[in-house]
């Protein structure tokens, strides 16, 4: 039996008072949110992606079955198992179906990519070895959108958390299983999640994963990556424009055309982090929202009714995973 999601607190509301001319960053009304227990298997560096009218939880580190998520009943169910087991992806659903690419597989530190793309078909409840990916452009921990019916595999790291974090981008259709490869990012990133608003794709957050050198959390990205689809073209952000918590593991989710920044890890502290900022690419300021109920990384979120759903994840640095489910309720635009 699992439990439905518990009523939402009432929101604090704060207004933005004053943006000093050399900040990027405000305080805003607040968020409000809730917690709903019992995702069935706690896990982490999982994928939570939406197709039609239902959540869907892949993957994790060790092997979990799919498990399915119906925000109007809040009750969950459990799929089929994945083929092999498989995480630290950004999953995107395209065609009804949900796409995982540019997974890892096996145990920290040197986990290696998975060689193929991944299909799970709700309708089925079964999964499909996709197309294989170049040998030498595989790697995971990368950021992963969809645009124009294509997948676009952002960043990420060769060899687990170990080393070879890279600034690839590469292109998947996934109606004919071929590959191009696009401008590289201005800079390496892994352990982020990319999203698109307005054609151009933002990467923000992540790290340079570097457990070689002793530096597995320590190398966060502060830069926000942009990339233009009609041009072609990679941007930075200027300097005041930088995350202002830089973190990696952290969820990407668009909400009327702002990009929130939720949880994630780093050096800083053994606690994941709770902060929420968003970024708003008109203004090119961050905001910082209410944070979240618990701090998490590792997951992704859903939005949905201008609420996110973030499903399972870790609440500390490293591997601590959890069975829960946070609703944050997105505050209105000021």
């Amino acid at each position: 039996m699992y439990r439905r999601a518990g009523s939402v607190r009432p929101a604090t509301a704060l207004a933005c008072a004053l943006i000093a001319a050399s900040s990027a960053v405000c305080a805003a009304p607040q968020g409000s949110q809730s917690v709903t227990t019992n995702v069935v298997t706690a896990r982490l560096e999982n994928g939570y992606a939406r197709v039609g009218n239902r959540f869907y939880l892949v993957g994790g580190i060790g092997r979990h079955p799919v498990e399915i998520f119906d925000p109007a009943s809040g009750t969950w169910t459990k799929g089929a198992m994945p083929p092999v087991a498989m995480h630290h992806f950004q999953a995107v659903s395209y065609d009804d179906k949900l796409y995982v690419v540019g997974a890892m597989t096996g145990s920290y530190p040197m986990e290696p990519p998975l060689p193929n793309v991944y299909v799970y078909d709700p309708a089925t409840d079964a999964w499909t070895v996709g197309p294989e990916i170049p040998a030498d452009r595989r790697r995971g921990g990368a950021g992963v959108v969809v645009h124009d019916g294509l997948i676009h595999v952002v960043a990420g790291i060769r060899n687990g958390h170990w080393d070879g974090h890279v600034p690839w981008v590469d292109t998947f259709n996934p109606r004919t299983g071929e590959w191009q490869r696009l401008p590289d990012a201005p800079r390496a990133r892994d352990h982020f999640q990319a999203a698109v608003i307005g054609g151009k794709l933002f990467a923000a957050g992540g790290r340079r994963s570097s457990a070689a050198t002793g530096q597995t959390f320590e190398l966060t990205v502060p830069e926000v990556d942009v990339y233009d689809f009609a041009t072609r073209q990679w941007s930075t952000l200027p300097v005041v424009a930088n995350l202002p918590t830089p973190r990696a593991g952290c969820t990407a989710v668009v909400v009327n055309g702002r990009l929130l920044i939720m949880g994630g890890e780093s050096g800083r502290q053994t606690t994941a982090h709770a902060e929420v900022e968003a970024f708003d690419p008109v203004t090119t300021r961050w905001t910082s929202l209410r944070p979240l109920a618990m701090g998490r990384h590792a997951t992704q979120g859903i939005l949905q009714d201008s609420r996110i759903y973030l499903a399972a994840g870790s609440r500390n640095r490293g591997s601590s995973p959890v069975d829960s489910q946070e609703i944050y309720t997105v505050p209105p635009r000021s």
